[in-house]
């Protein structure tokens, strides 16, 4: 334990006073209550969810919080009856827990990675016992965020959201296994379950698009087509693995028409839509293969949107499913990733196109995600 163990910390902080209200504060950071733990936060990856929320376009977003779920960290202090984690470990916060319990149905099944247990707190900005780690210096509570808040130099989550690494992992950029790429891949090798020689498309390129392709790539599908409006993104994809870049801007008829029936006889064994946009959702479902393809929802669609299709779309054989985290139960997996590219067998490095220092780094950082040329942008405090 640390000499600061079971007492208060003073740290800075980016913290998010209201929509595109951004401001470095010097902020207290709780004690771990029992089955919690404190981190000391080395490196985070910024995401697009937080900058959803930081935009005013996440209905259930509250102010003020401290954003970030995408971060490397290690252990400070363990709250009481924690075993799994101790002070010194290197760990992954992840926004998706996995508590192992026997009577939790949803831990015990290898059909979800979606464990309940703590979901309605998370979901609250709190902790477990309905309460905030987190608070100004005369006081005044801050909302937690997706049960990670990593812009900050210290965190407190739930010991079930803490996915221990090992020692030699550089957190600056195991980080991006909390989320977008560990997502992009876990939707290739667990929710679709991608065989060797098939077929895939991939709609929108950030991050976990290019990670989508990058799992198509190691499971040897045969054919990838990338998809998206911005050329400059088509490099990057057949880095990776892509072997037919498709702008829909070139052509004159709906992608899911170029792709199947064009591009393809029959469609697509298997798409992804990374873009979070309904429209495209729908064309990634009708390009998929006619009989049996399958079409995966990765991109999280703005609030109150719906989608929809012709049921015939459906009727002829192709399913549409979605992924929350790639499927990947957090605390058993990430390690898994981790241990894959400590050997070489996954290669991260290429994601991380801007890198800043400091909790000051964060606006830069989200400046840089919005310039269009940044897959993740890590600051390491």
């Amino acid at each position: 334990m640390s000499s600061m163990a079971g007492k208060p910390i003073q740290c800075k902080a980016a913290v998010a006073w209201g929509v595109n209200d951004l401001k470095t504060e010097t902020i207290v950071v709780g004690p771990p209550k029992a089955g919690e733990v404190r981190l000391k936060v080395h490196s985070n990856a910024l995401c697009h969810t937080d900058i959803y929320t930081l935009e005013g376009s996440d209905p259930e977003g509250l102010f003020p919080c401290i954003l970030g779920h995408e971060a490397g960290a290690t252990v400070e202090s363990v709250g009481e009856g924690v075993t799994s984690v101790k002070p010194g470990d290197k760990v992954i916060p992840c926004y998706t827990p996995e508590c192992r319990e026997p009577d939790c149905i949803f831990c015990m099944s290898e059909k979800t990675n979606l464990c309940p247990r703590i979901r309605g707190t998370q979901g609250k900005g709190v902790m477990p016992d309905g309460t905030s780690r987190f608070s100004t210096l005369d006081g005044k509570p801050i909302h937690h965020f997706m049960g990670c808040s990593t812009f900050s130099e210290y965190t407190v989550v739930a010991e079930i959201s803490c996915a221990k690494v090992a020692d030699e992992t550089p957190l600056d950029v195991a980080c991006l296994l909390g989320c977008g790429v560990a997502t992009g891949l876990g939707a290739v090798f667990k929710t679709t379950n991608v065989e060797s020689g098939s077929s895939v498309a991939v709609f929108g390129l950030g991050a976990v698009g290019l990670a989508v392709i990058q799992g198509a790539q190691i499971r040897n599908a045969s054919r990838i087509f990338a998809v998206d409006t911005n050329p400059a993104k088509f490099e990057m994809a057949k880095f990776l693995g892509a072997t037919d870049c498709v702008n829909p801007s070139d052509y004159d008829k709906p992608i899911q028409q170029v792709l199947a029936g064009g591009m393809t006889q029959w469609g697509v064994d298997y798409t992804f839509d990374c873009t979070g946009h309904t429209s495209v959702m729908r064309a990634a479902l009708e390009a998929a293969h006619r009989g049996w393809g399958t079409s995966c929802v990765i991109g999280v669609a703005a609030a109150g949107h719906e989608i929809s299709t012709r049921p015939f779309q459906l009727v002829t054989g192709r399913k549409w499913m979605g992924t929350a985290f790639g499927g990947l139960k957090s605390r058993t997996e990430v390690p898994k990733m981790v241990d894959q590219y400590l050997k070489g067998d996954l290669a991260l490095d290429h994601y991380v196109t801007h890198k800043f220092t400091g909790i000051e780094g964060t606006s830069d950082a989200i400046h840089a995600l919005h310039g269009g040329g940044c897959l993740r942008a890590v600051v390491s405090y």
